[in-house]
């Protein structure tokens, strides 16, 4: 297996970042933000920057961990195609295959179908632009937005019919929606995954716990995805500790934690 990782979970800092990833044999890099600068708000010099340094490191980049998607439908939509270019012309230079994206937030208490209609143009005029580049724009299931559950996510598939439009299985994302992800998702789904962002939660509570340790099905779905061929990235998104940032800090040592509790489940597999 390709193991990548959210590095800005360890540290802000790059050179932090990768040694705790050469540390645990972690290769890969899903590029969210250095610095406390998300990726887009980075400069080209930057990125350029962080490729030669990590390269230096023998680290390369799984994905651009884009906010894209992450976004009001009562937006300005120019906005999005102006950060999917700066997304894809950084992917290129990072020689990473996936840009991460989202469905778009659902207006609070709204029911998600009156929105399809948009959230499938909008994504459908993302895809057309990825098509003009070698690089693939990657669904993540989250809650909030159009595709937080396996049938919505299996709806989204089935319409962007697009070599440049694939999906991203959260275990974790899909168990804070209350759905079941071997059952809800997985057997919906597993044709159009492309890749796994690991994490796990309990459904009861929604806690983020190691892989492997919560109601994810990790084991199980992974399992089955490796024994119909999958070889591609398994991003470890631990989530391990609250952060003040919108998304988890983990600390090196609990990236640890996250990353041994993997190659347990691989072991066994």
């Amino acid at each position: 297996m390709k193991v990548s990782a959210f590095a800005d979970e360890i540290s802000d800092d790059l050179q932090e970042q990768i040694k705790h990833l050469k540390a645990n044999n972690v290769g890969f890099i899903e590029l969210r933000s250095v610095a406390g600068k998300n990726v887009l708000d980075l400069s080209r010099s930057e990125i350029e920057q962080i490729r030669n340094q990590a390269s230096d490191e023998g680290i390369g980049f799984s994905a651009i961990g884009s906010p894209l998607g992450k976004f009001p439908l009562d937006g300005y939509f120019t906005d999005q195609l102006d950060g999917l270019k700066k997304a894809l012309d950084y992917a290129a230079r990072l020689n990473a295959p996936y840009i991460r994206m989202f469905s778009f937030y659902i207006p609070k208490d709204e029911n998600p179908a009156q929105h399809r209609s948009q959230v499938l143009d909008w994504l459908g005029k993302m895809a057309l632009e990825a098509e003009k580049t070698d690089i693939v724009l990657a669904h993540e299931n989250e809650s909030g937005i159009y595709g937080d559950t396996g049938d919505r996510c299996l709806d989204i598939y089935e319409q962007i019919k697009s070599d440049s439009f694939t999906g991203i299985f959260d275990f974790a994302n899909f168990v804070q929606c209350n759905q079941h992800p071997y059952q809800d998702c997985w057997l919906k789904i597993k044709s159009y995954i492309s890749y796994f962002h690991i994490k796990d939660a309990m459904i009861t509570t929604g806690e983020v716990v190691p892989p492997g340790k919560g109601d994810g099905a990790v084991e199980t779905i992974l399992t089955e995805a490796i024994h119909d061929g999958f070889d591609n990235f398994l991003t470890l998104e631990p989530h391990l500790s609250v952060a003040e940032a919108n998304y988890g800090k983990t600390t090196s040592d609990l990236f640890k934690t996250a990353t041994d509790a993997l190659k347990e489940i691989l072991d066994r597999i």
